[in-house]
């Protein structure tokens, strides 16, 4: 049986959380519902680590993001919230899942059968960015993963964007990308090669040694003076 505590300030949707839970996993056990980061703190301090937390963000008395200044959690967690805007911050962390409210029992679902398949494998979450972002990514047919999401820093904030969005990679000393909108962001990485090996060829073309073009950026091609035209 899987021991679960539940970190949520409203009751009513506490309830309705583990009411929801019971529907779609038999084999988790609620043993507590904290109702905020005090509690949270002072269950945490005297009880051993559940074997999963469902943790609200936004609490009455504090982020719950605090609880990990006090604690070094190893448990999963997976965040139920109304806020999207933490999804990064959560991923930094133990967690497996980043669910918005109000959650439906598929989405419960899917998350609690990361969750088995995490402790099956023993394999650990993700704990940083670089690790977020294969988590982003999808398989292809041909077996090949291509990224789906890149992470970029904008004011000391880690936002993502869809690779769909990026009009092209260029190399000016850094590396960067440009969005179809105009944004421009610096990549972490060392160099457009590495870049090149995480993207769709279908969708990306390497135009030069300093570039790589989304396809769909590409509006004319003109041909060299020197080509010979068929």
């Amino acid at each position: 049986m899987i021991q679960a505590v539940i970190i949520e300030e409203e009751a009513l949707i506490a309830r309705e959380l583990q009411s929801k839970i019971a529907a779609v996993a038999a084999d988790v056990n609620i043993i507590e519902i904290l109702p905020s980061l005090k509690t949270a703190k002072k269950w945490l301090l005297n009880n051993a680590e559940p074997d999963l937390l469902f943790m609200d963000i936004q609490l009455g008395d504090g982020v719950s993001f605090e609880i990990f200044e006090y604690f070094d959690l190893t448990c999963p967690i997976i965040f139920t919230t109304a806020y999207d805007e933490y999804a990064i911050r959560a991923f930094k962390v133990n967690s497996i899942d980043y669910l918005l409210k109000p959650i439906d029992n598929e989405a419960l679902g899917n998350a609690l059968d990361k969750f088995r398949r995490q402790v099956q494998s023993h394999s650990k979450p993700p704990s940083n960015v670089h690790d977020l972002l294969k988590a982003m990514q999808t398989p292809q047919q041909d077996g090949r993963v291509f990224k789906e999401k890149f992470i970029v820093s904008v004011r000391n904030n880690w936002v993502p964007v869809k690779t769909a969005d990026i009009a092209c990679f260029f190399r000016d000393n850094l590396n960067y990308l440009h969005t179809f909108s105009g944004d421009k962001y610096m990549l972490d990485f060392n160099t457009l090669e590495e870049v090149e090996e995480l993207l769709d060829p279908k969708v990306f073309y390497r135009a030069n040694r300093q570039c790589i073009v989304n396809i769909e950026a590409i509006q004319q091609v003109k041909p060299h003076e020197n080509q010979k035209r068929h």
